[in-house]
């Protein structure tokens, strides 16, 4: 009986979302060099702000705006379908938000900082007046730096307790801001409802075929960017791997641009794992480069 209870809560919170931030999360702890052992008992408390906290109030509060359209048209998601009946989810929203400041302010100064700005824009992203979800410009820039550059930058304050290294920031934002290409892809799926329903997002936007090509090159820009500095700060190696990805993913593109509607969830299982998997070389690489 319980369990059953609880389960729409947790359905709320989209455990299958929590993946990406967890991922680049992890890729700060690396890049960190993880310096301090004493700070290593932290890292699973990390990992829950990054996933199930800041993600999940994220998706929470998504669900809670979207109950209206939600109800027309998926209504047996837990709030329209009244699993989660009357406010009860607003009220959760408000909750786990604080409770992910709470354990942000346990890990850290800067830990906290970057809780409250990635709970803010999620806030932003569905919450009137902003509603950032409702501009494919604004949105995806707001995903991609809460679900990949705040949670790297996360991980990496997290091990030294401290502002992480400029280097460290900078592949940071440059990754989130080629996640910004991955969160355009992911509105193919719903670009029809999206034109119903005056949701800007950018295949809405620009049409599909543009829209497929601006994704491409935001995701391409700064990978490129991070081999050059990578050759610059003297990783052969690691700019060599991430060239070689960057190589496929662009022949994956090629493939991606003749039906960007129809392929792109297959480009998302093959050019956006080489895309994620290249975040982690980008942190191995780190340790040596960063002020100790």
């Amino acid at each position: 009986m319980m369990r059953s209870k609880l389960a729409p809560y947790v359905e709320l919170l989209k455990p299958i979302t929590w993946f990406p931030p967890m991922w680049a999360y992890a890729c700060g702890v690396v890049s960190s060099g993880l310096p301090h052992p004493e700070r290593w008992i932290l890292i699973p408390a990390g990992i829950l702000l990054a996933g199930p906290l800041v993600c999940g109030t994220s998706q929470i509060v998504n669900d809670w705006f979207d109950r209206h359209v939600d109800a027309l048209n998926e209504p047996h998601r837990p709030i329209p379908s009244g699993r989660v009946p009357g406010r009860r989810a607003l009220y959760y929203g408000i909750g786990w938000t604080v409770l992910s400041l709470v354990v942000a302010a346990l890990l850290g100064s800067w830990v906290l900082i970057a809780a409250a700005v990635g709970l803010a824009l999620a806030w932003a992203y569905s919450a009137p007046p902003l509603r950032l979800k409702g501009n494919g410009w604004w949105g995806n820039a707001a995903c991609g730096l809460c679900y990949e550059g705040l949670a790297w930058f996360t991980g990496a304050a997290v091990m030294t307790g401290a502002l992480p290294d400029w280097k460290i920031i900078l592949v940071a934002f440059l990754y989130s801001a080629g996640a910004h290409g991955i969160m355009t892809l992911n509105d193919f799926k719903s670009v029809e409802g999206d034109l119903k329903m005056g949701v800007r997002s950018l295949p809405a936007q620009l049409g599909v075929e543009k829209a497929g090509q601006l994704a491409c090159i935001v995701m391409a820009v700064p990978q490129a960017i991070v081999i050059l500095l990578l050759m610059a700060w003297d990783k052969p190696v690691h700019a060599g791997i991430i060239t070689v990805s960057l190589l496929v993913q662009g022949a994956l593109m090629v493939r991606l641009l003749r039906r960007p509607k129809d392929l792109a969830p297959w480009y998302n299982q093959t050019g956006i794992t080489l895309y994620v998997l290249g975040m982690m070389v980008a942190a191995a690489a780190m340790p040596s480069l960063v002020a100790p």
